[in-house]
């Protein structure tokens, strides 16, 4: 009886139900400190796509087709949006970027919020250089790697990944026009 089945499920079952409540405990302590870290990393790609905003564009935006619009504004006045478009294609799956655009629906900037590329390879989307080459252009623009006929630089060996950026580039374009020249549609 020393070894018998119930009582090995109710020892599994103290165990299971403490390591819950350590977990829950441990959850509700840090999921506030947790929600800021994201906040003040989102900030710091906002301060790339849309650089010298005076608001908070992280709680100032519209929902449009399941996307949020982030709107930038200085001295009250709204000069740009950016918008997270994620694209799947990525090497090692997707790759989220934000794309901020001026008024006029030229690229502000772009900054890759999330990726799992290969360091030293598909990773050099991060670079401020290679992501800089977006800087001006619009929908109007053939935003694809030059290997598609672009013309966007992709990485000797490394294509999906800048090729999977673009997409996503595109994407946030094609959100975000209807939000600039002649406000929103």
């Amino acid at each position: 009886m020393k070894d018998s089945p119930f009582k090995m499920v109710l020892v599994l079952t103290i165990i299971t139900t403490i390591s819950a409540l350590i977990l829950a405990f441990v959850y509700a302590g840090t999921k506030d400190q947790i929600a800021e870290a994201y906040r003040q990393d989102f900030l710091k790609g906002l301060k790339v796509v849309l650089p010298g905003f005076e608001n908070a564009p992280d709680t100032e935006f519209k929902e449009m087709k399941g996307y949020k619009v982030y709107i930038g504004k200085k001295g009250g006045e709204v000069f740009g949006y950016a918008v997270r478009a994620v694209s799947p294609k990525g090497y090692s799956g997707d790759i989220a970027v934000l794309v901020g655009v001026d008024t006029k629906g030229d690229i502000l900037g772009i900054q890759i919020l999330k990726h799992a590329e290969t360091p030293g390879l598909g990773n050099k989307i991060e670079f401020k250089e290679w992501r800089d080459t977006f800087v001006g252009l619009d929908k109007s623009d053939n935003i694809a790697v030059k290997k598609d006929n672009g013309i966007i630089d992709e990485f000797s060996g490394a294509t999906i990944s800048p090729r999977a950026v673009c997409e996503a580039v595109n994407t946030g374009l094609d959100i975000l026009s209807r939000f600039t020249v002649g406000g929103e549609k």
